[in-house]
């Protein structure tokens, strides 16, 4: 399975690109696009509205292809003590500025939370100044009214008893000339 994977990959590699942007250009191509390769033949499909649709079939892997799919891997590049050295340097340094990054955020996020707070702190005590301000000026107003409630009620009882006293005196008047 794993060599007919590698094989369909090569193959598509050795698919022509240019061959299949041309097709879009030239119709008449366009309707010969089944085409054969040594180990993979490709038919079109039924035609989408959305573009072209392929099927790509494998041949079976003939020992041939296997040797010449065979690539030696390029050679591996010594590697200094110095370049490994750099490497770690670089990553420290990267790893550094990360933890950076995240501490200044965090402070960041703590200075908006703290300032968040004392402008919470600052409208309540501005909100606590003005209640009670309100509530002063409401039991001054009340105190007045009171007061101004108790002078009337004691004028009309003053009226009153002058009232009684002039008809007292009215009554005895009445009595001697009576009398």
């Amino acid at each position: 399975m794993a060599k007919t994977a590698t094989a369909y990959k090569e193959k598509m590699k050795e698919l022509s690109v240019l061959s299949l942007i041309c097709s879009c250009f030239y119709p008449e191509t366009r309707n010969k696009l089944e085409h054969e390769f040594e180990d993979m033949e490709v038919k079109t499909i039924n035609k989408r509205a959305s573009g072209q649709a392929f099927e790509v079939i494998l041949k079976p892997v003939t020992p041939v292809s296997d040797v010449a799919h065979n690539f030696p891997s390029p050679p591996k590049r010594d590697i200094s003590l110095d370049d490994i050295e750099k490497k770690l340097e670089a990553a420290e340094d990267r790893r550094k500025y990360q933890e950076a990054q995240v501490l200044r955020a965090l402070a960041e996020k703590r200075e908006h939370e703290r300032d968040v707070l004392l402008k919470a702190m600052e409208e309540n005590s501005n909100f606590s100044k003005m209640a009670e301000e309100k509530l002063q000026m409401k039991m001054e107003q009340i105190k007045e009214n009171r007061d101004a409630h108790l002078a009337a009620m004691l004028e009309r009882l003053q009226e009153k008893e002058r009232h009684a006293a002039l008809v007292r005196k009215n009554k005895e008047l009445r009595e001697e000339l009576t009398a």
